[in-house]
Order: structure tokens, then C-alpha cells, then sequence
């Protein structure tokens, strides 16, 4: 495997596919650049799913996350490019992933968004942000 920057993600069989699971990653080092001035923007990204038939495999999706660094991206558009390139990889039965961005211009942002398999119900579990039934994508 590469140990350059790279789009293309990796996947494996879900160990346990019978099995609703939570798998919970932080990624403390995202950067991308401001699309406006070219200055580097910092976040961590939070990615919460509960998988299907694949996982992700944690080298490539480094590679991926790393692939921004030069990239200039808006916040809110960044983190749904993140999600639907997580969704088209591993096809998830739940997935949740927060971008906290660091204080730029004196403000921090935060953007969320989730997907969710059609008429999939997330068992409560703690600290794991639900899709209510109803609800607006955020």
C-alpha cells in the first residue's frame, strides 16, 4: 500500500455481519485549505458507523484524510464529501461523521452529517448520535 496522499479507500469483510456494532474513530489531524485565502484550516474529525458487509481498512482511510491537506474546501462542503466517500466505500448501515474545525476568524465550526439505510433503526447506544425517524439529514 501507498504512503502517499490518496482518494481510493480500502475495505474489508465485516467480521461480524449478522451483528449491529458500533465502530467509533477520532482523526485529530485534518487539514484542508481556506478556499478563500489558501491558509490551512485544522479539524478532527469524529466517524461513528455501524457497518454492513465492509469495513474501512484504518491505512487508507489515513491516506484519504491526508489527501485534503492541499485542497481548498469549504467546512460544510469537505465534510459531506467525506461522508458520501465513506457511504460509496463501505455502505453502511449507520453513518455519522463530525468535522470540528479549529477557531478560524475568531469562530469555530462544527458540521455534521449522517446516512442512513432505509429503514434502518439504530439501537440506542450511548454517546452515539441517532437518526431519528423524520429527521433532516444534517
Amino acid at each position: 500500500m501507498s504512503t502517499q496522499p490518496s482518494r481510493k479507500l480500502e475495505t474489508f469483510p465485516n467480521p461480524a455481519p449478522a451483528r449491529d456494532f458500533r465502530i467509533h474513530m477520532e482523526i485529530p489531524e485534518f487539514t484542508c485549505l481556506c478556499p478563500k485565502t489558501g491558509q490551512p484550516d485544522f479539524a478532527t474529525l469524529i466517524l461513528d458507523y455501524v457497518p454492513d458487509k465492509r469495513c474501512i481498512e484504518l491505512k487508507s482511510l489515513k491516506l484519504y484524510v491526508w489527501s485534503f491537506r492541499n485542497q481548498g474546501a469549504f467546512h460544510e462542503a469537505v465534510t459531506n464529501q467525506i461522508l458520501d466517500d465513506l457511504v460509496r466505500a463501505t455502505k453502511p448501515r449507520y453513518m455519522h461523521l463530525t468535522a470540528r474545525f479549529y477557531v478560524r476568524g475568531g469562530i469555530f465550526t462544527t458540521v455534521s452529517a449522517q446516512h442512513a439505510q432505509r429503514g434502518f433503526r439504530l439501537a440506542r447506544v450511548p454517546d452515539l448520535p441517532l437518526l431519528e425517524p423524520g429527521s433532516p439529514t444534517r
